[in-house]
């Protein structure tokens, strides 16, 4: 039955984690959805989670569900702030959304320490210094 299902593969959909801003004592981080397709994603919804070991034990975040009805085409929708101390996590991003009648859905993982600043980029449609998922 499951190859009876439609292979929809998701392209051109990004979760970034951009940095919006420096402080003295620290940085301001966002997660964002980024849709670079010349369509609007419909009922996107994203649930966050981070996991992994932090100083010898094992460590898991409470899970976080986002909505978003439309994401217009090459835009971005903000999906939450994250917090530095989360960046020697996992840090996964299941994103599932409509185009038309069909679903699409994609996990996406920051793996521990990948959020650096030797793997920014420039984002797009954003503009601002990041680390991107496609």
């Amino acid at each position: 039955m499951l190859k009876d299902l439609p292979q929809n593969i998701v392209e051109d959909v990004a979760i970034a984690v951009a940095l919006e801003g420096e402080g003295p004592e620290s940085k301001v981080w966002y997660v964002y959805l980024i849709n670079l397709k010349n369509e609007e994603l419909e009922n996107a919804l994203v649930t966050s989670r981070g996991y992994g070991h932090k100083d010898g034990e094992e460590v898991k975040t409470s899970v976080l569900r986002h909505v978003f009805p439309k994401v217009g085409s090459k835009s971005f929708a903000l999906i939450e702030p994250i917090d530095e101390q989360t960046f020697g996590l996992n840090n996964e991003y299941w994103l599932s959304y409509y185009i038309k009648d069909q679903i699409y859905d994609k996990k996406f993982i920051f793996l521990p320490e990948s959020i650096v600043e030797s793997n920014f980029i420039r984002l797009p449609v954003l503009n601002k210094p990041g680390v991107m998922i496609r």
